[in-house]
């Protein structure tokens, strides 16, 4: 039943939860707690389990009987559908209750949790077509004796360690095709801001998942999430994260049973602007690009390259965008930019804008810290004077922090763009079709975007190319990711002996 939220206030408790173990939540008991603050208002909103290596040995034992007992990988595409499905719906029958605590626990603002959700329902109703037409190959063509087959198998157990920047929706970009695939899952979110992710294993068990297929686990990285990558009886672990982070995973799955990988991480993104493009769609674009989830978004457009002869103009029309964004209470509805996360991001954002001074960049507007009447926000930052070798050029911030670097020449501002480690997004804003279809070419990055940014749905696939991650997740890719090729050789008819 869906949890109407008719006054958009903090709770006057703190919510408590359990984690959830073969089709079951599991209440903390004797375990430690983690009491989240929402960071939008200072008060305590939810109470999340610590669990323990046992919690995370008995989940991961769960996951795989229902993997090795074919309870869902068994079933036909048409019965993995229809649980897919009435997943989507029951996410739309509870959407203003999970927007609501995603909201408290992330910070963001209430309408683009709101808008999220609906996306992740979209993610469901997809999939669930795509657990109907994942399909193999076929070869006629081995001559009169032989026939061959190309299956794709699910892969097995799958352990998904999410981060605290969109909670929920980068958990449904995973979770309904690594179900479409017939994987079971062990999910670990983070520590602040685990609620979203507990009510869909709610919502997913409701919805007629088997017991055992989907489980979550909650607590810190350092115990659980480095136990989920290191565990011997998972299969695959999809990690979505910081690029340093991604080293350590690999170097700890490569320790133990060589598990596959997805992994989803930094990025360092270049929005392109040339001098024909509409420019009031630019500026919006841009700000929008940087202002989204305060800037706390892998995706984000942080690094703005623009043509020289209209650099100036572009900058005053994205600080007068800047100076109207609405930044305050989460909860609001007409809120743009909500809270920052975690206390450690915010002074990790503060800091930037600090080094991006003492390197000699210009701070045109913003970068101030508000107070948000037990929360905080930091106001969209704008550099000018910025060089490729500065810091807040080069490296991720994770924060609405935007740097304005002017270029020449097509070739120039391609050079500017893949001069990073990263590669994950990257837009384009022009009227002339030929410089776009170049850019987008050759920009190395996994999604592009042109004369729009941060757009998308459940058809086409995520991941980045370079040090932005390995894989990629949603659409048929994201399916097939979960999957192992099989090759089946049939001789026909009798052998020709080996042995005489």
């Amino acid at each position: 039943m869906n949890q109407h939220i008719e006054a958009l206030s903090p709770p006057a408790k703190p919510r408590k939860f359990g984690f959830f173990v073969d089709g079951q939540s599991v209440e903390a008991g004797s375990r430690e707690v983690f009491e989240r603050n929402s960071p939008g208002h200072g008060v305590p909103v939810t109470r999340i389990p610590k669990c323990t290596p046992e919690d995370l040995d008995d989940a991961v034992a769960a996951a795989r009987r229902a993997f090795d007992d074919r309870r869902w990988s068994g079933l036909n595409g048409q019965a993995r559908a229809a649980v897919l499905l009435r997943a989507g719906a029951l996410i739309r029958e509870r959407s203003e209750e999970i927007a609501y605590w995603e909201t408290l626990e992330n910070g963001k603002p209430i309408s683009q949790a709101r808008a999220e959700v609906g996306g992740c329902a979209d993610m469901f109703e997809y999939a669930s077509g795509l657990a109907r037409s994942l399909h193999g190959d076929s070869f006629n063509n081995l001559g009169d004796g032989m026939f061959g087959l190309v299956t794709r198998e699910p892969i097995g157990v799958v352990g998904i360690i999410t981060p605290w920047n969109f909670p929920f929706l980068i958990l449904c970009e995973r979770v309904p095709y690594v179900l479409a695939s017939g994987c079971t899952i062990v999910a670990k979110p983070s520590e602040v801001t685990s609620a979203t992710t507990l009510i869909l294993a709610e919502i997913l068990s409701q919805a007629g998942l088997p017991d055992g297929v989907m489980n979550v686990v909650t607590g810190s990285g350092s115990t659980i999430g480095q136990g989920l990558i290191e565990h011997p009886l998972v299969d695959m672990l999809s990690f979505t994260g910081s690029t340093s982070v991604g080293r350590k995973v690999v170097e700890a799955a490569g320790r133990t049973n060589f598990k596959k990988l997805g992994l989803e991480l930094g990025g360092k993104n270049p929005q392109i602007v040339f001098a024909d493009a509409d420019l009031e769609d630019a500026a919006d674009g841009v700000a929008f690009g940087i202002g989204f989830n305060t800037g706390q978004c892998c995706v984000s457009g942080s690094r703005l390259i623009v043509e020289r002869s209209v650099a100036d103009d572009l900058a005053r029309m994205i600080e007068e965008k800047f100076t109207k964004v609405v930044i305050g209470d989460p909860l609001n509805n007409a809120t743009q930019i909500g809270a920052i996360t975690t206390d450690a991001q915010n002074s990790t954002i503060l800091s930037y804008i600090e080094k991006g001074r003492a390197e000699g960049a210009r701070l045109i507007c913003g970068g101030e810290q508000i107070g948000l009447g037990g929360g905080r926000s930091i106001s969209p930052a704008l550099f000018g004077d910025v060089t490729r070798d500065m810091a807040i050029a080069r490296e991720e911030i994770f924060g609405p922090v935007l740097t304005i670097m002017p270029f020449d020449a097509v070739e120039e501002a391609i050079a500017i763009a893949n001069d990073t480690e990263y590669g994950l997004a990257a837009s384009v804003w022009t009227k002339n079709i030929d410089k776009a279809l170049l850019v987008t070419r050759r920009v190395q990055a996994g999604r592009f975007w042109v004369n729009t940014t941060l757009a998308g749905g459940p058809e086409l696939p995520l991941g980045g190319f370079k040090q932005s991650g390995w894989g990629r997740e949603a659409g048929m890719y994201g399916v097939e990711e979960y999957t192992q090729v099989k090759s089946v050789h049939i001789e026909i008819g009798k052998r020709s002996p080996w042995i005489a």
